[in-house]
């Protein structure tokens, strides 16, 4: 109990990952402001309005800054969904790969292998493509040179990488290594996977409204604003410290809302690509030291030398 109370206050005032860094600046202009109200009250000037208070509702401003957290939230999450969508598909992928395309030749063998590694390419592609980054070496070692230099002229590198898997599978059809059946299953899988790179596609490129960011942004200014001629009366100088205070949530909830609406990038509050990512590529190794009990090119001949073809 003692280290979660000591875990607690730990998070409670960590800076790594907070918006305290972001919104510092507001909170203590906000607070001076309350300062140099409180020191006009002082001198008998008339500063005091509590009249102000129903200038803007504090329920309206919280209506408004709830929407924007959970729009921003529910992004993160379509994001974090998407994701936890191609980590399966690519897992699923993968094992059907390994275990339902026969092995004719050794040669077959380093092909799977191959096009297992590419979807591991393919979710690092993504990642690298959702950071409006190019391609470079983390994808190098996952493909053929000849594949890598192809790859870094294309556009969008994540569907170049399921063009190759597709055109493999249908080779592999064509050549009587796969039926009808499987090849249906694990295009729907592939399909699966581009479909997961267009909804974080759509995520990266539909932006909160611009007009709806600013007029937000006007009315937590006019109110943190307005605030210390409301609570100036009954404060005095108080009033600076409580207004930094009530700047400090409202623009921290709003930086929460801008922080997390691209889950892509490197921020703290990001999703974990990189973790992600790695995950795949040490699910996809472990898959390839297994050895599939059948389809292999040397069981492949022991029941056509029985029958004597």
């Amino acid at each position: 109990m003692t280290a979660e109370k000591t875990q607690w206050l730990q998070i409670a005032f960590k800076l790594k990952g907070s918006v305290v860094t972001a919104i510092y600046r507001r909170v203590l202009g906000c607070g001076i402001f309350g300062v140099f109200v409180s020191l006009l009250y002082y001198f008998k000037l008339p500063v005091s309005q509590p009249i102000l208070e129903s200038v803007i509702s504090s329920i309206v401003l919280g209506l408004l800054l709830v929407f924007r957290t959970n729009t921003a939230y529910e992004r993160f999450w379509e994001g974090r969904k998407s994701w936890g969508k191609i980590v399966n598909d690519v897992r699923n992928l993968a094992r059907q790969i390994w275990v339902s395309v026969e092995e004719i030749t050794p040669e077959d063998r380093h092909k799977k292998i191959a096009i297992l590694r590419l979807l591991v390419a393919f979710a690092v592609a993504t990642k690298l493509h959702l950071r409006g980054e190019g391609v470079n070496t983390e994808l190098e070692e996952l493909m053929p040179i000849s594949k890598y230099l192809t790859l870094k002229t294309m556009n969008n590198p994540p569907l170049e990488v399921a063009f190759w898997i597709g055109d493999y599978l249908q080779l592999q059809y064509n050549r009587n290594c796969i039926n009808s059946y499987q090849l249906t299953g694990i295009q729907e899988l592939l399909n699966s996977l581009v479909d997961s790179l267009g909804a974080c596609e759509r995520i990266l490129k539909t932006p909160i409204p611009l007009a709806y960011a600013i007029h937000l942004k006007q009315l937590l200014l006019l109110y943190c604003l307005l605030l210390p001629f409301q609570l100036v009366h009954n404060l005095g100088w108080w009033t600076g410290p409580i207004v930094a205070l009530i700047s400090f949530t409202l623009f921290g909830i709003e930086a929460i809302g801008l922080e997390i609406e691209n889950p892509f990038g490197y921020d703290a509050n990001d999703l974990p690509l990189d973790t992600i990512c790695n995950t795949m590529k040490r699910n996809i190794e472990d898959l390839i030291s297994l050895t599939p009990s059948v389809h292999s090119y040397a069981n492949k001949r022991i029941p056509s030398q029985e029958s004597g073809v």
